[in-house]
């Protein structure tokens, strides 16, 4: 085993870790409110480039971890469990099916297409598991206003995380193997 292969695992955890504080980051510093005391921030951003670049289990550890340490330090703690839940399988899904488009086993090698379906899947988990999570807190009815909102927060974090993942794979070619 070579020296690179043994930093390997440590510089994967630093990573994550990075990762995290940058969701977190992400998810206070733009916060809309929402009609059913939830808010709209720029977490799926990350939460996409993660699993677009990073793989899976990088966006699921990153973008659960992430989400609900926001919720908690922001005033949100009733939504830091969900959180974790939601935008952790949010990642984990996206990062699964854009990897399975890809040659190398790296997520951003996917062609768009995968990573377009990969992200659409994740909004999907997003805005229902908020509404599920919305209908018990406040009622079903109150809750339906905010899944327009969670799809547009997550096509937006879509759309930025394919760019971004894209730009800083072609600049720095070598973060590829940091992918898990």
């Amino acid at each position: 085993m070579t020296q690179r292969q043994k930093r390997r695992p440590a510089l994967q955890i630093a990573l994550v870790a990075i990762l995290t504080a940058i969701t977190v980051v992400f998810t206070l510093i733009v916060r809309v409110p929402t009609p059913i005391k939830g808010y709209i921030s720029l977490a799926d951003v990350v939460i996409t480039f993660s699993a677009f670049l990073f793989g899976p289990l990088t966006a699921l550890v990153a973008g659960g971890l992430g989400t609900g340490l926001a919720d908690i330090i922001g005033g949100y703690a009733q939504w830091a469990p969900f959180s974790f839940l939601i935008h952790g399988l949010q990642g984990l899904l996206i990062g699964l099916i854009a990897k399975k488009g890809s040659k190398s086993g790296y997520s951003i090698d996917s062609n768009l297409s995968l990573m377009i379906l990969g992200g659409v899947a994740g909004m999907v988990v997003m805005a229902g598991g908020y509404y599920l999570v919305g209908g018990m807190f406040y009622g079903f009815e109150p809750a339906l206003v905010e899944i327009p909102l969670n799809l547009i927060q997550s096509g937006v974090g879509v759309v930025l995380g394919i760019a971004v993942s894209k730009g800083v794979s072609k600049a720095y070619p070598a973060v590829r193997e940091l992918s898990w």
